[in-house]
C-alpha cells in the first residue's frame, strides 16, 4: 500500500484537484464533510439504493415504519420510526399499522413541507413492489397495502410472516422507505435526483462526479438537526481522503479495509479510526455436483486445511475476524456464534496431518487439483492467495483464474468454478439461507436461479418451515437447525467476517455509540455534531 505522503505525480494531482473545492473549517456551526470511495451518483432513488454510499445518503433524507437505532446491526432491535405502533392478525397474515401524526415531508420546489399520510405509504411501497421502480421487488410479491385513514395503514401478506421477517421488510433498509407521493408524481424521474423523504437532512445540491449536499430539515420530527448541513464528496482516491482528514478539511472519510491503514491512520493526532461490523461474510461456496467435491471426506479436508485465524492475521485482526458459522449469531437471529459452533465440535480445527488423511481415505493419496474463477479485486484475492497457499500444504492445489468482478459474476453463474469466493451480507437469516443454500437457488437448475453456487439442497424443508412459522422462537431454532446441517454436510467454508473502517476528525460527536451497522458506513443523524 502507498504511503499518503509518497504519492506519484497522478496521485498528487488528483488529490489536489479533490481538495481544491473544500474550503477550510472555521466554526463548528458549519456542514459535516465527508467523503466516500466513489466517482459519482447514478441517483438518489431509495428503492434503488445498492451501494453503501446509496445506503448512506438514503438514511439521511428517508424513514421507514420501523428503523434499527443508528449504531445498531441487530435486526431484532428493530423500533418504531414513522410507525408508532403496530398489530398483526393470528395467522400472521394482516398487518395494521399506525402512523404518527407529526411527520412532515422536506419541502421541495415551491411546495411547503407536507404532513405524511397513509396514502404516501401506500405510494411508496407499492413502488418499493414494482419491479420496474424497484431493486427490492420481490420482496413484496402478493403483498397487498390499503390506506384504512390518514394514519392507518393495512398491509397483507401472501403467506404468514413472524415479526422478523415482516419488520425486516419495512425498516430504513432496501424497499422499506417511505417517499413523498406528491413529489415523485410531480417530479418523474427528476425524483431520482431530488428526492423528497421525512429524515433528518435535505438534497440541496448535486455536482456531478463532485459532491452532493444536504440541508437541515428544520420540520424533522425527532427534533431539527444539529448539524447545518452535510457534503458527501466523491473521491475515490483513498490518498486523497487521507490527507483530507489529517489536514481537518474532512470530517470523516470511508477507509481501507489494511490492517496498515488503520494503524497508519491512528498515527495522526485528532483522528478516530472506528472499526465496525457486521461486513461481509467471506466464504467458499464447494461445487458437490462434481467429482472430488461431491465426496465429503474431500470437503472436510479442505476445511481442515484452513486455517481461518491465519487469513485473518495476513487481513489484520482489527479489519477481519475468523468466520465459523454460515451465518453469524452475533448479529442475526437463529445463527450460530464462534462458541457454539466449536462446542458443536464443527469448527474443524486447523489440522494438516488431519487433511491429508481425509484426502487418502477418499482416494487422493497424491492431492487433488481445483479449478477456481476468482475476481480481481484485492479485498477478495489477497486472502484468496492466503487460502492457496495454506492448501498447498495438504495437497490441495487451487488453480486460480483471475477475470475482472463483472466476468466474475457471469462466470461463477454458468458453473465454471470448482470453488466460489463469494463475499456478501443480507439482512437476515431467511435470504442467506434462501438464496444461497436451498435448491429454487440453485444457479444451474433453480427455479428461481440466485447464488446456490454448492448445488446443495439438504435444507429445503427447513427454510421453507421457518419462513412460514410465525412464532419468532420457533423460527430462529429452525435456522439455527439449519446451520448446523450445513456445517455437518459442509457445502460451504465460512472463512471471515469483514470490518468497516472509517477514520473521523476528533471534532466529531456522532450522538450515539457505533457498535455496528447494516450498511458500510458511518450514520448521520439529527444527533450529530461537530464542536471544534
Amino acid at each position: 500500500m502507498r504511503s499518503l505522503i509518497s504519492l506519484s505525480a497522478s496521485s498528487a494531482l488528483a488529490v489536489a484537484l479533490s481538495l481544491a473545492a473544500i474550503q477550510p473549517a472555521e466554526a463548528a456551526d458549519r456542514n459535516l464533510r465527508i467523503a466516500y470511495d466513489i466517482g459519482d451518483l447514478s441517483g438518489m432513488d431509495p428503492h434503488r439504493a445498492s451501494s453503501h454510499v446509496d445506503r448512506a445518503i438514503a438514511a439521511m433524507v428517508f424513514n421507514g415504519l420501523v428503523r434499527l437505532p443508528a449504531g445498531n446491526a441487530n435486526v431484532a432491535s428493530a423500533e418504531p420510526d414513522l410507525a408508532k405502533s403496530w398489530s398483526v392478525s393470528e395467522d400472521g397474515r394482516v398487518w395494521t399499522f399506525q402512523l404518527r401524526d407529526d411527520v412532515r415531508f422536506q419541502p421541495w420546489g415551491n411546495n411547503p413541507a407536507q404532513k405524511l399520510t397513509a396514502e404516501d405509504v401506500v405510494f411508496s411501497l407499492t413502488k418499493a413492489a414494482d419491479v420496474k421502480r424497484s431493486a427490492y421487488s420481490g420482496e413484496y410479491a402478493g403483498f397487498k397495502f390499503t390506506a384504512v385513514d390518514d394514519t392507518t395503514v393495512r398491509i397483507e401478506t401472501p403467506v404468514p410472516l413472524s415479526e422478523t421477517l415482516m419488520l425486516a421488510k419495512l425498516m430504513n433498509y432496501g424497499g422499506g422507505f417511505i417517499i413523498s407521493k406528491a413529489a415523485y408524481e410531480a417530479m418523474g424521474d427528476g425524483f431520482a435526483m431530488a428526492p423528497v423523504g421525512t429524515g433528518p437532512f435535505m438534497v440541496d445540491h448535486l455536482t456531478p462526479k463532485s459532491s452532493v449536499t444536504f440541508k437541515a430539515n428544520p420540520n424533522y420530527f425527532r427534533g431539527a438537526p444539529k448539524l447545518p448541513g452535510v457534503e458527501l464528496l466523491f473521491m475515490p482516491d483513498v490518498s486523497a481522503r487521507g490527507i483530507g482528514i489529517r489536514t481537518g478539511e474532512l470530517d470523516i472519510i470511508e477507509g481501507s479495509s489494511e490492517a496498515s491503514w488503520v494503524s497508519l491512520m491512528r498515527r495522526y493526532p485528532n483522528v478516530e479510526v472506528k472499526v465496525f461490523g457486521p461486513g461481509s461474510a467471506s466464504i467458499l461456496y464447494l461445487n458437490m455436483k462434481k467429482p472430488p467435491l461431491n465426496d465429503l471426506r474431500v470437503r472436510q479436508a479442505i476445511a481442515y486445511a484452513l486455517s481461518r485465524e491465519a487469513v485473518v492475521a495476513a487481513i489484520g485482526p482489527e479489519t477481519a475476524m475468523p468466520l465459523y458459522a454460515p451465518i453469524p449469531g452475533e448479529y442475526l437471529p437463529g445463527g450460530l456464534t464462534t462458541e457454539e459452533v466449536k462446542a458443536a465440535k464443527l469448527d474443524y480445527p486447523h489440522d494438516i496431518a488431519k487433511a491429508k488423511e481425509l484426502l487418502r481415505e477418499a482416494g487422493y493419496p497424491d492431492g487433488i487439483s481445483l479449478d477456481v474463477i476468482h475476481t480481481e479485486l484485492a479485498v477478495m484475492l489477497r486472502p484468496m492467495e492466503n487460502v492457496q497457499a495454506q492448501l498447498r500444504a495438504a495437497g490441495i492445489a487451487l488453480n486460480l483464474r483471475v477475470v475482472d468482478h463483472p466476468t466474475y459474476h457471469s462466470m461463477i453463474r454458468d458453473d465454471a468454478s470448482q470453488i466460489v469466493h463469494y463475499m456478501a451480507w443480507r439482512p437476515n437469516p431467511d435470504i442467506f439461507l434462501s438464496r444461497f443454500y436451498h435448491s429454487a437457488a440453485d444457479i444451474t437448475t433453480g427455479t428461481k436461479k440466485d447464488t446456490n453456487f454448492s448445488h446443495y439442497a439438504a435444507i429445503d424443508a427447513l427454510v421453507d418451515e421457518a419462513r412460514s412459522t410465525i412464532d419468532a422462537k420457533k423460527q430462529a431454532e429452525l435456522w439455527r437447525e439449519a446451520s448446523i446441517k450445513i456445517l455437518q454436510d459442509l457445502p460451504v467454508i465460512p472463512v471471515f467476517q469483514g470490518r468497516t473502517a472509517m477514520a473521523l476528525n476528533s471534532t466529531v460527536q456522532l450522538g450515539y455509540d457505533l457498535n455496528s451497522n447494516l450498511a458500510f458506513f458511518v450514520p448521520i443523524t439529527e444527533r450529530t455534531d461537530i464542536v471544534d
